[in-house]
């Protein structure tokens, strides 16, 4: 029997749920239909967020014929069909539409290939990708296409979403009860239609009826994350200024966002070694040392009960006192050696070993400042051309 989330997949604008920012009587693709002028479109958003649902519906909205190709499947050959048919179709004054899902798989050669025949108009490009489209599509492609981005359906969204598909199945509305379950399951949902209506077809499925104990053991939920992708870099982005700005409750919120999601503990807490010199260093020393600690602590019991000792970490950062002074330094004298290059050591800094160097001033007038009333002398330290200069 066909799933219930292709049995419920929307045919046009007014069945379509979310992404009202686009859809919506002032939004860009409502804009688009009505005045039937089709732009190249890539569409970025998470897994079942309707990317593919609106591609298709544009495609009905317009005299052309639509031509789906998933890059994760289709290659060079079955590129040049499509490009032939849309050859063709021009010939006859007819638009192709090619909707590529996952367009981020197809690699520079592939996404090239498009170029001529989207400048050319002999197809219109509507792409679909999970990946930020900044890295993973060409830029000329990219400079070609309107980027739109969708969003995660809402839990209201994701809940009209579930009483659709209860009537669809069951024939009548939700009860009370029945409307309860199905707001849990959309809380549950993180955003994903197609993984709820997928549960809600199971739990119909089985002729019973659905309660809050049914729905729990059926419930399997894995967080929106790719180690090598944008939500990575994102999360670990919101530790670090979370903590910078001594939110510890923040910052701990998003270690365990990692933590839950499967992430390497041994890198977070890399990362909290870095926030340690970067954001603190010599305002509280001891934030390196723990941080140090806390990384041998997890190589040394693992997941799950390093996670606390994480915690522990993060909190620890967070109450800190925060310096970027080492931070600033490190910047300032790698600027004045890239823009210096290999300044000479001061000839009396220089040791003397033989004769020979002697004899060329090397050590000539060092002061050794432990012999000094102060302990301290006034030597210049810094190549002459840097003389004076102060990183802190």
């Amino acid at each position: 029997m066909q799933p219930l989330a292709d049995r419920l997949r929307p045919s046009s604008l007014e069945e379509y749920v979310g992404q009202g920012h686009l859809v919506g009587p002032d939004g860009p693709i409502a804009k688009m239909i009505t005045s039937q002028r089709l732009q190249n479109i890539i569409f970025w958003g998470p897994p079942a967020s309707g990317k593919t649902t609106l591609a298709r519906i544009i495609g009905s909205q317009f005299d052309a014929e639509f031509i789906t190709l998933s890059a994760v499947m289709a290659g060079k050959d079955d590129l040049k069909k499509v490009l032939k048919t849309a050859e063709i179709n021009a010939q006859y004054g007819k638009t192709t539409i090619l909707f590529v899902d996952e367009i981020h798989r197809w690699n520079k050669a592939q996404q090239d290939a498009l170029l001529p025949h989207v400048e050319n108009g002999t197809i219109s490009l509507i792409g679909a990708t999970t990946e930020n489209p900044s890295f993973s599509i060409i830029s000329p492609l990219l400079s070609r296409s309107q980027v739109f981005v969708l969003n995660p359906l809402s839990t209201t969204e994701l809940e009209a979403v579930l009483t659709r598909g209860f009537r669809e199945v069951q024939g009548k509305k939700p009860t009370k009860k029945e409307s309860q379950v199905l707001n849990k399951l959309a809380q549950a949902g993180d955003g994903d239609a197609r993984y709820v209506l997928n549960i809600l077809d199971n739990l119909l499925g089985n002729d019973q009826p659905i309660t809050l104990d049914s729905l729990e053991n059926s419930i399997q939920r894995s967080l929106r994350y790719d180690k090598n992708g944008e939500e990575h870099y994102n999360l670990i982005s919101a530790v670090h200024k979370s903590l910078r700005s001594s939110n510890p409750s923040a910052g701990v919120y998003w270690v365990m966002r990692m933590l839950e999601a499967g992430e390497d503990p041994l890198y977070i807490v890399r990362r909290l070694i870095r926030f340690a010199s970067e954001d603190i260093g010599n305002a509280n020393p001891n934030a390196l040392l723990l941080a140090n600690q806390v990384h041998y602590t997890v190589g040394a019991i693992g997941m799950p009960e390093c996670a606390v000792a994480i915690v522990q970490l993060a909190e620890y950062l967070g109450n800190s006192p925060k310096s970027n002074a080492s931070y600033l330094a490190q910047k300032k004298a790698q600027q004045d050696i890239r823009t210096h290059g290999s300044l000479p050591v001061p000839l009396h800094f220089r040791n003397a070993p033989t004769q020979l160097m002697k004899d060329l001033d090397y050590g000539k007038n060092y002061e050794y400042d432990h012999d000094l009333e102060g302990k301290q002398s006034n030597q210049q330290c810094f190549p002459e051309q840097l003389s004076g200069t102060n990183y802190f």
